[in-house]
């Protein structure tokens, strides 16, 4: 589960992430805040983690597209 908050104007807030890599995950969460939705989504979008077809920062993206269509 992904948690996040954008502005009016599609700049991310806040991420928090439920479960992966504690530590990396609190990494991606500080670096993607202030960040404009499409630029996180431009450099994270389809990074694969071990051959799972996925990963943390690709299921950000997600969320991201989510959070924009609504």
């Amino acid at each position: 589960m992904i948690d996040v908050v954008a502005s009016d104007d599609d700049v991310i807030q806040q991420v928090a992430f439920l479960g992966g890599c504690n530590g990396n995950l609190q990494g991606i969460s500080r670096l993607v805040a202030g960040q404009k939705i499409d630029d996180v989504i431009a450099r994270l979008n389809g990074i694969d983690c071990g051959g799972k077809g996925t990963s943390c920062p690709d299921q950000l993206c997600r969320a991201l597209e989510q959070l924009k269509n609504q």
